[in-house]
């Protein structure tokens, strides 16, 4: 902001539009009646987008420096948050070994739970699978695309050759559908 705008917003500060009263008396007193006024206004104008363009600036400066203050302090969070939810998985994991019923491991500072997923069939290619259903003749799978939740429930997981397949329910091997492998999932609640 150079000096003559930090004059007109001197000049600015000294205006206090406390109420709907006094802006409407502004505005009647101040008028533009000429190419004096239309300056005097213009030079009002560009104080005023000096002003907020400092104001901006340093808001912008601010939020950086706090935002790299942040991401550094939650690095480090974070770190040692990880660190403890291994040790605590690792921990469950072993008493889910020790007693497959140790779904819930809980405290009074939180609880460690975990979810078993069964093996289950995974469309990988809704192109193939499609393929299968229709030539199969299993049109009611079918609308535009495969209505794979109710597809799947007539899925089946077997060993042919000493590998796992999927079948349908007329014994076919299904190309496009992979095996999801068993998995169990944990998750944290702290309090």
């Amino acid at each position: 902001m150079n000096q003559l705008q930090l004059t007109q917003m001197e000049e600015l500060e000294s205006i206090d539009y406390q109420n709907e009263e006094q802006l409407i008396e502004a505005k009647e007193r101040f008028k533009i009646n000429d190419l004096g006024g239309l300056n005097w206004a213009f030079r009002m104008l560009s104080a005023l987008e000096a002003k907020k363009k400092e104001v901006n600036k340093l808001a912008l400066e601010e939020m950086e420096r706090i935002q790299a203050w942040e991401d550094k302090e939650l690095r480090s969070i974070k770190g040692n948050y990880d660190f403890f939810a291994a040790l605590v998985h690792e921990y469950h994991k072993k008493q889910l070994e020790a007693d497959p019923k140790a779904k819930t491991l809980a405290t009074p500072y939180g609880k460690s739970k975990t979810r078993c997923s069964k093996e289950a069939p995974e469309k990988v290619s809704e192109d193939k699978v499609l393929e299968h259903i229709k030539a199969a003749g299993m049109d009611e799978y079918i609308k535009e695309s495969v209505k794979w939740g109710d597809f799947k429930k007539g899925l089946k997981i077997v060993e042919v050759d000493n590998k796992k397949v999927v079948i349908d329910e007329n014994g076919q091997v299904i190309d496009g559908v992979d095996i999801k492998p068993e998995s169990v999932t944990y998750s944290l609640e702290v309090k």
